[in-house]
């Protein structure tokens, strides 16, 4: 069997939901996540930087990240297990500006998002995890930042109910003392 791409753009311009070329006989299966001329063909120019993987166990929660300088937009797709990922547009010259969308992404279905620069992305793990991040940007340390999970005014509604509540949440100290939405709105730098 052999699916072909499929490029879905979301409502938050510049944001895809991809599917991935998959073939599969009687071997097991093949998976091409990226290819430049395809991607180009489909208005997409994503230009490969810095390819990363990170291995997470159920409950682990990744906030909202994103860098303020040297914005990365992300080919995200998760490898192994599954995830409910999370991006949101804070680009404020946006029509959809603070307005958030939520994707399960599985090792099964090979779906990826495509997090366009000046997105935040996060993700809560539902099974133990591979999530593979391919950036158009390298990670810049200093510029390296985020708006907290369970920010009142993004509102996002993650399903906690997945990992037995909110309770079972695993997070980092850095995750824990990210900025408020409030406050990014009132960054300089935007």
């Amino acid at each position: 069997m052999i699916q072909k791409f499929e490029f879905q753009e979301l409502d938050l311009k510049g944001a895809y939901l991809i599917k991935s070329f998959h073939a599969t006989d009687i071997r097991g299966g093949f998976i091409k996540d990226y290819n430049v001329d395809t991607f180009m063909d489909n208005g997409i120019d994503h230009e490969l930087k810095e390819v990363f993987y990170t291995i997470s166990k159920r409950g682990v929660i990744r906030a909202l990240h994103f860098q303020l300088v040297k914005q990365q937009a992300k080919l995200v797709r998760c490898v192994s297990g599954h995830v409910y990922d999370v991006i949101a547009d804070l680009r404020p010259d946006s029509p959809t500006y603070g307005q958030w969308r939520g994707f399960h992404l599985t090792g099964d279905n090979t779906l990826s998002l495509l997090v366009p620069q000046y997105f935040g992305h996060g993700y809560l793990v539902l099974e133990d995890s591979i999530v593979s991040y391919k950036c158009g940007e390298v990670f810049y340390g200093e510029g390296d930042s985020g708006i907290m999970y369970n920010d009142p005014d993004l509102a996002i509604e993650w399903p906690f109910e997945e990992i037995g509540g909110e309770q079972n949440l695993i997070i980092s100290e850095k995750d824990l003392n990210l900025m408020s939405f409030k406050e990014y709105s009132q960054l300089e730098v935007l």
